[in-house]
């Protein structure tokens, strides 16, 4: 969450937190990418009015 909310404020202890828990380099980098991708969708959406529950 803290990525979303505040990506400035991740450092190298939100790393190892993860590390921690079993995550290695390749899996932190494919949570970062997903998490940065996933945020750019919703603010596309959101700043295009894009209504999720609308039919194509």
């Amino acid at each position: 969450m803290a990525l979303t909310k505040s990506p400035a404020g991740c450092s190298e202890d939100d790393v190892k937190a993860l590390r921690e828990v079993g995550f290695n380099d390749v899996a932190i980098h494919d949570i970062v990418q997903v998490t940065a991708l996933f945020n750019y969708y919703n603010r596309l959406a959101d700043g295009l009015g894009i209504d999720p529950e609308e039919p194509c």
